[in-house]
């Protein structure tokens, strides 16, 4: 259902020469950068959605609760199809792409929405890519809002490598039995269903050996301790002893996990760059706005010309951001898997150098009342700095995409 071109309401064009003895030519190839009719209306419901249920100052009061989300909230999301436009149509979605997975979390980071959204694609994902019709069923729980899901993957110490799992998976009868520990997991608290890497096989950061686990939260073994993140929302840190799960807790195929890891991360990498690009906007906007309101002898300080040069830097940024993340999502549904992780790793990066430098322009800009809670800045400004160490920061992936991944 939501099919098309990438986010911005533009065209672009791109020139592709033909040389040789029976031709000599050139075409022009315009590529239409236009969402599709059933985006836009989508885009327009959840914005809508967002600025009216979600106005910063609930918004704040359920991010910095002791809930961290809002399960009324988080149902009602489900509702208007942001979770189901994640999924595509053959498992009950009705979207699934990049481009529908990039306006989805562009909306939410408009809006700061602190919700379970990223567990949700990640986990369901992993599902949709290699879980049994058995496994899958759960799917239809994560798209109606009644189901929390959460990746649990980094452990402490580690540095945003996907191969290095320490928590362990020894086979016991005919189920499993995970030992180890998860840190900084998204709503790992709270979470009803985790999933799990976990070594079965090899050394720490032997590539092969990875098994991924489908865990009910509430599995007896798993201890959790759940905290307040900086921008907002709750993590925690996850511990298992002696946790035993069935064999058909397995998800894909044992020891071959890295894989699919690599797979469901990378939709992560998309919808934290998107995410970003929506708060970028939102951050831009609301300094360009002071810029032409506050007035210092007598004029707006927008007229003094360092600061329109600065700005102007800023917006060139941002479309660059924007850029790299419609480039990323047209990516990551490619068969290709290294231009596929290029693309994605590519707009991380840029998110990570572009994201904090529009939470610093923009609070310089502003002053001091740039750092005040009562502003809606300062908590994008976090917002922003805080994706960039999510799923590997700035350098980590210049690294990957330097070394050809």
């Amino acid at each position: 259902m939501l099919r098309g071109g990438p986010c911005p309401a533009s065209l672009a064009s791109r020139a592709v020469t033909y040389d040789s003895d029976a031709l000599d030519w050139e075409e022009r190839i315009f590529m239409n950068f236009e969402h599709t009719e059933d985006r836009r209306m989508l885009a327009d419901s959840l914005n809508r959605f967002v600025s009216e249920q979600y106005a910063i100052e609930a918004r704040n009061q359920i991010a910095y609760g002791s809930e961290g989300h809002s399960p009324l909230l988080y149902s009602q999301f489900a509702e208007i199809g942001a979770i189901g436009a994640l999924f595509p149509e053959e498992v009950g979605g009705f979207g699934g792409t990049g481009f529908d997975i990039s306006v989805i979390f562009e909306c939410l980071g408009r809006g700061l929405v602190a919700e379970p959204l990223l567990g949700a694609l990640v986990v369901g994902q992993a599902l949709v890519a290699a879980g049994s019709d058995a496994q899958k069923q759960k799917l239809q729980a994560l798209m109606d809002g009644s189901l929390v899901a959460a990746l649990a993957h980094d452990e402490p110490g580690s540095h945003y490598e996907l191969n290095k799992v320490s928590t362990t998976a020894v086979k016991q009868g005919q189920g499993w039995v995970l030992n180890g520990a998860k840190g900084v997991v998204a709503f790992g608290e709270k979470a009803e269903l985790l999933l799990v890497s976990a070594r079965s096989a090899g050394a720490q950061f032997d590539e092969q050996g990875i098994s991924l686990f489908l865990v009910p939260g509430d599995a007896k073994g798993l201890q959790k301790r759940g905290y307040n993140r900086l921008e907002g929302g709750r993590a925690a840190e996850l511990v298992f002893d002696q946790v035993e799960v069935g064999a058909d807790a397995l998800l894909g195929q044992q020891d071959q996990g890295l894989a699919l890891l690599e797979r469901i991360a990378g939709y992560a990498l998309l919808a934290l760059s998107a995410e970003a690009v929506g708060a970028m906007d939102v951050a831009k906007d609301q300094t360009l706005e002071y810029l032409r309101t506050r007035k210092q002898f007598g004029v707006p300080i927008g007229s003094f010309q360092a600061l329109q040069h600065r700005m102007a830097q800023l917006l060139l940024e941002v479309e660059q951001a924007r850029s790299a993340v419609i480039n990323a999502a047209a990516a990551i549904d490619g068969e290709d898997r290294v231009a596929r992780a290029k693309a994605l790793s590519a707009a991380k990066y840029s998110i990570g150098r572009i994201g904090t430098l529009v939470a610093e322009e923009s609070i310089q800009m502003h002053g001091g009342i740039g750092m005040t809670w009562e502003l809606p800045l300062a908590h994008y400004a976090k917002r922003l700095v805080m994706i960039d160490h999510q799923f590997g920061d700035e350098d980590h992936h210049l690294s990957r995409y330097i070394g050809s991944l």
